[in-house]
């Protein structure tokens, strides 16, 4: 099995060391060391990167990308099938992100002409500020984009 060393892989998956490094620590990739204790990297990893990628793209945060690659097998690259699937199950994600930021933006220009900039007293966006009552953050923003951004969920 050929074996690449942590410069080549960053070449050629265009990803900083440091965040092969971390990946590694992560979880998501794999590394054998030689006697040195430098890393080495099967080619596989290339297309497990590639995948990485993809999934941040995506909007997935870390966690759900080692949860996505937990279902492929470890010895080989993901197939033509296993991208499938994957990428299928993201599709969907992608499909109610789109619809998300579709009504974010609807909703923005239909309101930002009253020049009131105030949902607190917004008379046709928050009557009453009975938004306030149903709890913290944007109670009005769709689901999907509600989401709390990983590096935020560790901060505090």
């Amino acid at each position: 099995m050929e074996l690449l060393a942590i410069g080549e892989v960053a070449r050629r998956s265009g990803m900083a060391t440091s965040a092969l490094r971390y990946y590694e620590d992560l979880g998501l990739i794999d590394a054998t060391r030689t006697s040195g204790g430098a890393r080495r990297y099967p080619r596989s990893v290339l297309r497990r990167l590639a995948v990485i990628r993809a999934a941040r793209n995506v909007g997935l945060s870390l966690p759900e990308i080692r949860a996505a690659l937990t279902t492929l097998p470890p010895d080989r690259p993901p197939t033509v099938t296993d991208w499938a699937r994957l990428s299928g199950e993201w599709r969907d994600r992608l499909d109610e992100q789109i619809a998300a930021l579709t009504q974010l933006r609807d909703g923005l220009t239909s309101c930002i002409g009253c020049g009131c900039l105030s949902l607190e007293r917004c008379a046709l966006s928050n009557p009453g500020d009975v938004a306030g009552t149903s709890g913290p953050g944007a109670r009005w923003l769709p689901p999907a984009l509600r989401r709390v951004p990983a590096a935020d969920r560790a901060v505090g």
